[in-house]
């Protein structure tokens, strides 16, 4: 099977897709790595370093429910139809993926099947599961400073998932356990003032 960033280019730019295209329709390009695909497709527009207003929320739930089922052993996710066949315009796909595309071909640079247990054992897709699923309710804070990093976690993981790399998915359970460590310091910053737990830290010091 092509490399991902082969088949999406192809899909959206070689190709003549719709004017406005669903989940549904993509999912067609997984095949049987279908879990894996999802995480990397639903966490890239909140891993870029760019604006994506109104991305984290909702994929940040397709995103946990999709952990959920990984964590239960689900050999093919089920999805929500409202949220699987809501469309979005082919243009903005396109806008994010000249973006992204680069980042995933550097990605697939390095990849190769290592450490595949870590991807295919129940105690590894239990722990991707749940890191995944973390970074998910991380994403659907309306917070700056929660977005962003638990999505490039949530895309590492899962692109090591998806090309059974358990080098790269260890990297992204890295990313997601650094990820948590900030949200919770913006969080508990909100909750009793200040502007990180840095800050607090060093004010106790």
């Amino acid at each position: 099977m092509a490399r991902l960033s082969v088949e999406l280019h192809r899909f959206f730019f070689e190709e003549e897709p719709p004017p406005k295209v669903t989940l549904t329709q993509v999912l067609i390009l997984a095949g049987e790595r279908i879990f894996g695909f999802l995480f990397v497709l639903l966490s890239l527009p909140s891993a870029l370093p760019l604006p994506a207003p109104g991305y984290s929320i909702p994929f940040g739930i397709l995103i946990f429910l999709l952990a959920v089922q990984l964590i239960a052993g689900a050999k093919r996710p089920w999805l929500p139809q409202r949220l699987a066949n809501h469309s979005i315009e082919l243009k903005q796909i396109q806008g994010i993926l000249k973006a992204g595309i680069p980042w995933l071909k550097r990605i697939e640079a390095i990849s190769r099947p290592r450490l595949t247990y870590i991807c295919t054992s129940l105690a590894g897709k239990v722990t991707i599961g749940a890191a995944i699923a973390l970074m998910a309710i991380s994403m659907m804070i309306p917070i700056p400073g929660t977005n962003t990093l638990p999505a490039i976690g949530v895309f590492v993981t899962g692109f090591g998932l998806l090309e059974d790399d358990g080098a790269i998915s260890l990297g992204g359970l890295v990313i997601c356990l650094i990820a948590a460590i900030l949200s919770t310091s913006i969080l508990i910053a909100l909750f009793i003032g200040g502007s990180s737990l840095l800050d607090l830290l060093k004010s106790r010091l």
